[in-house]
C-alpha cells in the first residue's frame, strides 16, 4: 500500500514539473517574440510575401529569366502595388481639403448637441464640461510638440521596416533553394520527404490566404464605394479604399472603418439616413464576404476553429501590434500544417482546425466552384 502511494505522488509530481517547464517554454517563446520586434516582425511579413511571390517568381524563371531579374519584377510589381494604393489615398485625401472647414463645423455643432444631451441626462453643466476639456488640453503646445515627433518617428520607423522588408523579401526569394536545401540537411533521411510536404503546404496555405484576401480587399472597394455611393457618403472612393484596406486586420478593421465612415458622413453634414445607410450597407456587404467571397477566393485551406482565430489575434496584437494581428492567422495555419504532418502534434492540429462535416450537402459556393472547373 505505501509504494502505491509513493508512486502516484512520484506520477504526480512529474505531470506537474512536465506542466511547469512547458509554461516556462511558452514564457520564454512569448518573451523573445515580444522582445524581438525588431527583427522577427519584419522578416515574418516577408517570409509571408516571399510565399505569395514564389510561383509568380518561379514562373518568370520557367520562361527563361534569370533568377536576379525575376525576383526583382516581383519586388517591383508590389511596390508599384503599395505606391498606387497611397496615392490613390492621397488624390481622395486631397480631394477632402476643400471640406475641412465646413466639417469643423459640422463637428462642432454636433459637439454641442453632444454636451447638451450630457447635461441633461448626466446633469454636468456645459460649463463644466468645457471646464475638463480644458484641464486636459493644458500644455497643449508642448503636448502638441511631443505628438507630432512621436508621429515623425513612428513615421520613420514605417519606412525603415518597408524598406526590410523589400530588403528580407529579395534575399528570402533569391536564395529560396539555397534555404530549403539547408532545412532539409537538418532532416534525417526518412523524413526529407515529409518535410519537403510540409514547405510545400505552407507556402501554399500563406499564398493562398494572401492572395485571397489581396483579391477580397478589390471586391470590398467595389463593394463599399457602390454602397456609400448610393447612400450619399461624400468621398465614397475613399471611404471604400479605407474599409477594405482596414480588411487587413481581422474582425477589427471593417467595424473601425465602417465606424469611421459613419463619424465623417456625420461632420460631412450627413444626417441619420446617411449613418443607417452606412450601417446596412457594412452588414450586406459583410454578409456577401462572408457567405460567399471569402469561401470563394480563401477557400478551406487557411481552415481554423474561430476560437483560435480570435486567440492569436489578440496575442499577436499583444506582442507585436497591428503587425502581430496582420501575420497572426496565416502564421497559424502555418503551424496547422506542422502540426497535421507530425504525429506527435496532430491533436494540437485538430484542435485548431474546423471540425469536418461528413455527408454535408454542397452549398452556394460549392456549386459556383463546380462551374469554373474544367469537365
Amino acid at each position: 500500500m505505501w509504494h502505491y502511494f509513493y508512486f502516484e505522488n512520484a506520477m504526480k509530481t512529474i505531470a506537474l514539473d512536465k506542466a511547469l517547464k512547458i509554461l516556462l517554454l511558452l514564457f520564454l517563446i512569448f518573451a523573445a517574440l515580444y522582445f524581438a520586434k525588431p527583427f522577427l516582425a519584419p522578416f515574418t511579413i516577408a517570409l509571408l510575401l516571399a510565399m505569395l511571390f514564389h510561383p509568380l517568381t518561379a514562373r518568370m524563371e520557367r520562361k527563361g529569366l534569370a533568377r536576379g531579374w525575376a525576383v526583382f519584377l516581383s519586388v517591383l510589381i508590389l511596390v508599384a502595388a503599395i505606391t498606387g494604393v497611397f496615392f490613390l489615398i492621397y488624390t481622395q485625401v486631397s480631394g477632402m481639403a476643400e471640406d475641412i472647414p465646413k466639417m469643423k463645423q459640422n463637428a462642432s455643432q454636433y459637439l454641442t448637441k453632444v454636451k447638451a444631451f450630457i447635461s441633461s441626462t448626466a446633469g454636468i453643466s456645459t460649463e463644466k464640461q468645457q471646464q475638463m476639456l480644458e484641464e486636459q488640453q493644458s500644455g497643449g503646445g508642448s503636448k502638441a510638440a511631443s505628438q507630432v515627433a512621436g508621429f515623425l518617428g513612428a513615421l520613420s520607423g514605417v519606412l525603415v521596416d518597408t524598406i526590410l522588408v523589400l530588403v528580407y523579401l529579395f534575399l528570402l526569394l533569391f536564395f529560396r533553394t539555397q534555404l530549403q536545401k539547408a532545412i532539409l540537411a537538418m532532416v534525417p533521411a526518412g523524413g526529407q520527404q515529409k518535410a519537403m510536404h510540409i514547405i510545400r503546404q505552407s507556402v501554399k496555405v500563406a499564398g493562398k490566404y494572401l492572395s485571397g484576401l489581396a483579391i477580397m480587399i478589390g471586391m470590398l472597394w467595389v463593394m463599399y464605394g457602390i454602397g456609400f455611393s448610393i447612400v450619399g457618403v461624400k468621398n465614397a472612393l475613399f471611404f471604400a479604399v479605407l474599409c477594405g484596406l482596414l480588411e487587413i486586420v481581422p474582425f477589427v478593421g471593417n467595424i473601425t472603418g465602417t465606424a469611421a465612415t459613419m463619424l465623417m458622413a456625420l461632420s460631412q453634414g450627413g444626417g441619420g439616413g446617411i449613418v443607417l445607410g452606412v450601417l446596412v450597407v457594412y452588414l450586406v456587404v459583410q454578409f456577401i464576404q462572408t457567405y460567399l467571397i471569402e469561401p470563394l477566393v480563401v477557400g478551406s485551406e487557411v481552415s481554423i476553429n474561430p476560437l483560435f482565430t480570435i486567440i492569436v489575434l489578440v496575442v499577436g496584437e499583444l506582442i507585436w501590434g497591428i503587425p502581430g494581428m496582420v501575420v497572426a492567422i496565416p502564421m497559424l495555419g502555418i503551424v496547422k500544417v506542422i502540426c497535421d504532418n507530425v504525429d506527435d502534434l496532430k491533436p494540437i492540429g485538430m484542435l485548431i482546425g474546423k471540425e469536418e462535416k461528413k455527408g454535408k450537402s454542397k452549398g452556394i459556393v460549392t456549386k459556383i466552384k463546380s462551374w469554373f472547373k474544367k469537365k
